[in-house]
């Protein structure tokens, strides 16, 4: 019996050793991938969203603040190409854009909803209130503005810890 606990013994140190470091380990909660930290890593992976992180630099903080926040948003993120072409409609430069930040912060709350709403939602919903108190509606997954303009989505459920994002081809304008 005493050779038998001293093969035991050992592996059952072992075991609790590892179990004691291993439980701090797994209580430790993982990193928050927030609307901004998913937004930042696609434009790592792709380079599809480097205006979009400007604008966000460039608008009040507020919006960052929240974005980056607890609650729960859904985003309609538009591509480069959507603020180039938006960009040679309005006849403007990134730069001067940009520099306007009460209009890009305007811009921007216009593509956010409170809540989180993944593509089901959105294409069950056929008007969404936008955090910049106007609306967007909706049709077939094509986005509409108060202006008439139209968007299309083009990609849905990009999850985040805070949020969905959904990729949209087209700025749209309060």
């Amino acid at each position: 019996m005493t050779k038998r606990l001293n093969r035991i013994l050992p592996i059952f140190l072992v075991a609790v050793l590892f179990a004691a470091g291993a439980v701090p380990a797994l209580a430790m909660k993982p990193e928050r991938a927030t609307i901004i930290d998913v937004a930042l890593d696609a434009n790592a992976q792709t380079g599809e969203f480097s205006i979009l992180i400007q604008a966000l630099l460039a608008a009040d903080p507020a919006v960052l603040e929240t974005l980056a926040g607890n609650g729960q948003f859904t985003v309609f993120a538009p591509t480069d190409e959507a603020f180039d072409a938006l960009l040679g409609e309005l006849g403007l430069t990134a730069e001067e854009l940009l520099g306007n930040q009460e209009l890009v912060t305007q811009v921007l709350l216009y593509h956010v909803l409170n809540g989180r709403r993944d593509s089901g939602d959105i294409l069950a919903s056929d008007r969404l209130r936008t955090l910049q108190r106007g609306f967007l509606f909706q049709s077939g997954g094509v986005l509409t503005d108060a202006n008439g303009r139209t968007a299309n989505i083009i990609a849905t459920d990009i999850m985040a810890d805070n949020g969905i994002i959904h990729v949209i081809d087209r700025v749209v304008l309060p």
